[in-house]
């Protein structure tokens, strides 16, 4: 199942070759000659690098199906974002851990708005314990499928020996999502998963993802309380005025 298409890759830093990886997807106005510090990290990451460098209009978007397959065979490797995506993903990391110190504290102080993480009661029966937000820089699908992310304040246990979900933990988040989403979008539209250590670019907020295919934009409003992806707000507000204004945002 391709999931890319082959693009262009270099192994210099500086390249006066306009579809040098970092320069793909990007205008005219925008290509430089040197990479940029914050994709210096792709010259070692040949998957990654193949992404950057692969044109938007070429990148192959999961279907549903696809998607529903990958987190059924726990191949969540594939999931990739398109390389505009990745580009503006990998730029806003740096400038947030810049103005924030690190990605998990923009994450608690502007998307959680919470204070601490201790939990008021157990696994999903108090609301202020939990909250369902977009995911702010989505993977590469179908345009139909809404990727949201619900976090905890409590943690959800491993088998240290799978490092899987524990089973009594499974259904927790099962029940959850049987009836917050699965209630109001039907079972088969519907699909859960909880991302690798190795995956997670937040280690200390308990979250797992959600994707919905299709579902009602209103449901989606309400069950997000009207929230807004990093993505958009950044794309909304011009770059990096767009993270200096997030504070007067909040939801």
């Amino acid at each position: 199942m391709p999931y890319v298409t082959k693009g262009v890759t270099t192994t210099e830093t500086t390249s006066n070759d306009p579809t040098a990886f970092w320069n793909v997807n990007l205008p005219v106005d925008q290509k430089t000659a040197e990479c940029p510090g914050y994709l210096q990290y792709a010259f070692g990451d040949e998957k990654e690098r193949a992404v950057l460098s692969t044109p938007d209009h070429l990148f192959h978007r999961l279907t549903w199906p696809e998607v529903q397959q990958v987190i059924r065979d726990n191949r969540l490797d594939l999931f990739l974002r398109l390389g505009s995506q990745l580009h503006l993903y990998r730029k806003y990391c740096v400038e947030l851990v810049q103005q924030y110190g690190s990605v998990m504290n923009f994450a608690m102080q502007e998307r959680l708005q919470w204070t601490d993480l201790n939990p008021k009661a157990a696994p999903f029966e108090n609301p202020s314990d939990y909250r369902i937000l977009y995911n702010d820089w989505p993977y590469g699908v179908d345009h139909r499928i809404v990727h949201l992310v619900v976090w905890t304040k409590y943690v959800f246990p491993s088998d240290p020996s799978t490092t899987d979900l524990t089973p009594q933990a499974r259904r927790q988040i099962n029940d959850f999502v049987d009836e917050v989403f699965v209630s109001n979008c039907g079972r088969e539209d519907v699909i859960w998963f909880r991302n690798w250590a190795a995956l997670k670019s937040i280690h200390a907020v308990e979250h797992f993802h959600v994707m919905l295919y299709d579902p009602d934009p209103e449901f989606v409003r309400g069950v997000t309380g009207g929230d807004v992806a990093l993505a958009e707000k950044v794309k909304a507000d011009d770059g990096a005025d767009g993270l200096r204004s997030l504070e007067s945002r909040r939801h």
